[in-house]
């Protein structure tokens, strides 16, 4: 008897839990629209176009989360205030702005937004020159000449399986090969 009656609290207590959650879910609705209204800031567009990209899980990254790749508020400033430059070979893509309205010394404002995770070694050399006013023009209309000595840009492999791991590192089992004259190390007698 005392089972069904601590069962009967449970289950009313969890139909007041959802209750009470689905009155603050419209709440937060509400006033998200009222907020939405005064400011004209419309977020459900954004949201709209998240999706598109890549499901519910890549929204609530894209919100919570700068490092994979722009925030909500970067992508909202710079789709009112930005033109589209260019892409590189990374999939990353270049904005400059329409005025200097927003501008810190009279310069366009320049961004870049990471495709994937957000690692400033991705930008290759060309754009990263651009972004930060070394060239005026970007390189898609005034592409940067390369040499025969050059390497192709490489961001940076730290951390991946295809990062430099000498010999003697641990990963290739901390063995090194001895040297001439090589340390005799200290033991206690």
């Amino acid at each position: 008897m005392r089972r069904l009656r601590r069962s009967g609290r449970k289950a009313r207590r969890s139909i007041q839990e959802a209750q009470y959650v689905e009155r603050a879910c419209r709440a937060a609705y509400q006033i998200w629209r009222e907020r939405e209204r005064w400011t004209g800031f419309r977020l459900r567009p954004i949201v709209r176009a998240l999706k598109r990209r890549g499901g519910q899980i890549n929204v609530f990254k894209q919100i919570f989360t700068w490092w994979n790749g722009a925030t909500l508020g970067a992508l909202n400033t710079i789709k009112k205030r930005a033109v589209f430059v260019g892409e590189d070979s990374y999939g990353n893509r270049y904005f400059e702005a329409k005025d200097t309205r927003d501008s810190y010394d009279g310069r366009l404002r320049r961004w870049v937004t990471y495709k994937g995770y957000a690692e400033a070694s991705k930008v290759p050399s060309e754009w990263h020159g651009w972004l930060h006013y070394t060239f005026d023009e970007p390189p898609t209309k005034e592409p940067m000449l390369t040499h025969a000595w050059e390497k192709p840009h490489l961001p940076n492999l730290t951390g991946t399986p295809y990062a430099h791991r000498p010999a003697g590192s641990i990963v290739h089992a901390g063995e090194r090969a001895r040297a001439a004259a090589d340390y005799q190390p200290w033991s206690p007698e």
